[in-house]
């Protein structure tokens, strides 16, 4: 649907009276004006109302109707069709949302359509809107605006994400068990590990999504820049400043993914660790109760060969046949147990 929709002369905004057709009219009869129609997310019967007043190229209709474009900048005559991917952050979920603008630009229009929650255009319209020298530099100036506002976002979201980066770093590194017990149980511990990475995970992938909406969006600026774009040559003063701050954030984006991978292959050398040690101590265990077996089995041995009913056995009527076995089973769980404790068993 057709959200706003105003002509702008000599950077003041003025109220369209009449249809579209009517405000097209008056925009080019005038010369120093030019239109700008937000439209978010329209049907293709909704765009037929404005292809039928501008001629735009039908693959770029069928582009903005549709969407699922990356970031890009083509030329179609005397009409530019731009698409930014503006993202929109959600910091409880961790997760990127990303939304996008298709820009159609000629000398005296601009039609921007919208599709998803990121980066409403109200508010650029309402800064430049409150700058008529920015505005008065036509549809190039509010090309301007849209790039620098969704940039902006770049870098805000950027920040969030370096903030979720610190506090699974913090959750890595404390053993993933802020307040949790020191004797928490196995399950316990595992479950938490599993949500470390699973958060680990999460958040590399919304940066590389982020990474996916961004990168594009550079040498559409750079062609911007270095002056290829007639329609844009004079604010290319503007652009080179949206153009240093994307080039900022997209440093800063390489750097949360590599240190994320970083994060990552620690925790799971922690994790394989934590294993490790759990497995020594399972073993030192084994072998204690292994040792205090062999301590029992000795004197059960002896026993159990004197306790065998036969009338014929060597000392079994003899007087001290008793004692003396007794002392025997002693002094093998001595020896036994000596043996045990130099190699380290118990």
């Amino acid at each position: 649907m057709i959200v706003d929709q105003a002509i702008y002369c000599n950077g003041v905004r003025e109220t369209i009276t009449g249809d579209i057709s009517d405000a097209f009219g008056a925009a080019r009869a005038r010369g120093d004006c030019f239109l700008w129609i937000g439209l978010h997310e329209p049907t293709q019967e909704e765009f037929d109302l404005i292809t039928s007043e501008v001629q735009l190229h039908p693959l770029a209709v069928e582009d903005a109707i549709h969407a699922h474009q990356r970031a890009k900048l083509e030329r179609y005559d005397d009409t530019l069709f731009v698409v930014l991917k503006p993202l929109l952050y959600d910091k409880d979920r961790s997760d990127v949302e990303v939304g996008e603008i298709n820009l159609f630009l000629g000398k005296d229009f601009m039609i921007s359509v919208r599709h998803g929650q990121a980066a409403p255009l109200a508010s650029v319209r309402r800064r430049l809107e409150a700058d008529p020298e920015l505005l008065a530099s036509g549809p190039a100036g509010v090309l301007y605006a849209i790039c620098d506002e969704v940039v902006d976002d770049y870098g805000r979201i950027s920040h969030e994400i370096e903030s979720d980066l610190i506090a699974l770093e913090h959750q890595v590194f404390s053993g993933g068990r802020t307040g949790v017990a020191a004797d928490v149980t196995a399950d316990v511990t595992a479950d938490v590990t599993a949500d470390v990475t699973e958060d680990i995970y999460r958040l590399k992938r919304e940066v590389l999504e982020f990474r996916t909406a961004q990168d594009p969006l550079v040498p559409v600026l750079e062609e911007i820049v270095k002056g290829r774009v007639e329609l844009c040559s004079a604010n290319r003063e503007r652009f080179r400043d949206v153009l240093d701050h994307l080039l900022r954030v997209d440093a800063q984006v390489d750097e949360r993914n590599e240190l994320l991978t970083s994060v990552l292959s620690a925790h799971l050398a922690l994790v394989g660790r934590e294993q490790s040690q759990a497995a020594m101590q399972q073993n030192a265990d084994m072998r204690k109760i292994s040792s205090w077996a062999a301590l029992i089995a000795v004197p059960t041995m002896i026993a159990g060969i004197y306790g065998m009913n036969f009338d014929y056995m060597p000392e079994l009527h003899w007087l001290l046949g008793y004692p003396l076995s007794l002392t025997v089973m002693v002094i093998a769980v001595i020896i036994v147990h000596r043996l045990l404790r130099r190699s380290g068993w118990l």
